[in-house]
């Protein structure tokens, strides 16, 4: 379709309704949503200097961790949903042998379709991405040609919210909406996302963020078998709850927390190695209470012991907070929500660096929630911890009020009030 027939339909209301349904939002407030794909058909033009003649439009989804912290690299289970945030793209096929993708405040990414090795001076940069994904879809036999994109997100960077997950989840709905018929399922755009940024981007992630993004809506994910996890969406409208989703950025920074986000999955696996087993997953939760004084005494590490503590638990929660959202008992997975927090803080101890006690914004962040909410909604950490971001599910009716406070003390705009998207990757049509 012509930009100006897709700007037509835009102005005339006929994305409306899909537009609604993707960010979960009234067709009243729809205007922010349009105004930023009319920004990226016109930027589509600015950048490559022509006016596309079959220029597509699609959006791919941030996500939020709502239960199990930290257990997912232990094979664990967890409960994550997408975001009415997004990465979008204007896309054209091109004449060449190349993608090139220019995302917004970043620099043109262009892959030569001849050139689909790993390269290690991409280590980081989102053209590995891009290579990676396009040489493991070319693998599974489809021919991907060349295609020029513009993308715009507004998925908050270090929030916990996964926008590399989300480019990932983008780039590879784009290919398989042009190249492959839309052939290849939700779940393998996530494993391939993941074995992209695993392999050619050179970070060892899990696959939920990818998963989450991918899939959409709620989903539930068991990853006993990392190679086929089990994954399940869960029905529930959180518009109809009452409470609202905010994500509060602490401010806190996030430099030099790798060995702090490391030691976490090294405590775990000691306890997991004790019993001669590769993970936590693999262990017997009443084994390892029998065990604690002998695990003490040869490991002795007993922050390791709780963070084993907090694993076998916050694993039970996740699936618990599963079927209270089934069985429609918000209450019961608020509850739920708040026990997985104070076991993060108590156990897991990622609230706050241990070099460097003093700076504990996500500590502050947590108490200024208990302090507002007292007995109402629910509050935890989000995400890999120590710095960054808390979840808080907050009652509509004190809403405003809860955003004041919590902005009174760490600044405008920190704490954002979102919604669950009960779609993931997509193309508008």
């Amino acid at each position: 379709m012509k930009p100006i027939e897709l700007k037509n339909k835009l102005k005339n209301g006929e994305f409306d309704d899909q537009l609604a349904y993707i960010y979960a939002s009234e067709k009243k407030d729809l205007k922010k949503y349009t105004q930023r794909f009319f920004e990226i058909i016109d930027g589509f033009a600015d950048i490559f200097g022509y006016e596309a003649d079959d220029m597509r439009l699609f959006s791919a989804p941030g996500r939020t961790e709502i239960g199990g912290n930290h257990t997912d690299h232990q094979h664990g289970c967890v409960l994550a949903a997408s975001l009415n945030l997004d990465v979008i793209g204007a896309v054209s096929l091109n004449d060449k042998n190349e993608i090139r993708i220019k995302s917004k405040d970043y620099p043109m990414d262009i892959i030569s379709l001849d050139d689909l090795d790993v390269h290690e001076d991409e280590f980081d940069k989102a053209a590995a991405l891009i290579r990676g994904i396009v040489k493991k879809i070319s693998d599974m036999g489809y021919t991907v040609r060349g295609f020029d994109a513009y993308t715009v997100s507004n998925v908050l960077k270090g929030s916990g919210m996964s926008s590399s997950a989300a480019f990932e989840v983008l780039v590879g709905t784009i290919i398989n909406g042009l190249f492959c018929n839309n052939e290849i399922d939700a779940v393998d755009i996530a494993k391939i996302g993941q074995y992209a940024e695993n392999v050619y981007f050179g970070k060892p992630c899990g696959l939920m963020d990818q998963m989450a993004s991918s899939v959409g809506a709620v989903v539930a994910i068991d990853f006993k078998d990392i190679q086929k996890p089990a994954v399940n969406k869960v029905e529930y409208d959180f518009t109809k709850s009452g409470y609202s989703l905010c994500i509060i950025d602490s401010g806190a920074d996030h430099a030099d927390l790798t060995d702090e986000y490391a030691s976490i999955t090294v405590e775990m696996k000691q306890i997991a190695s004790f019993f001669n087993k590769d993970y936590l997953r693999e262990v017997n939760p009443t084994e390892f209470y029998d065990n604690i004084k002998k695990i003490r005494d040869e490991i002795k590490n007993d922050r390791a012991i709780l963070r084993a503590i907090h694993y076998f638990n916050d694993n039970e929660r996740a699936q618990e907070e599963v079927e209270a959202l089934r069985n429609n008992d918000f209450d019961l997975f608020l509850n739920i929500v708040k026990k997985s927090g104070y076991s993060s803080f108590m156990y897991l101890q990622n609230i706050y660096a241990s070099n460097t006690p003093g700076q504990q914004a996500v500590s502050l962040a947590l108490a200024m929630c208990d302090e507002i909410l007292g007995d109402q909604g629910a509050y935890r950490v989000h995400g890999g911890g120590f710095a960054g971001t808390i979840q808080a599910f907050v009652p509509n009716k004190i809403l405003d009020e809860f955003k004041m406070k919590i902005e009174k003390v760490f600044g405008n705009d920190m704490c954002h009030v979102l919604s669950i998207r009960p779609v993931g990757g997509i193309e508008l049509k």
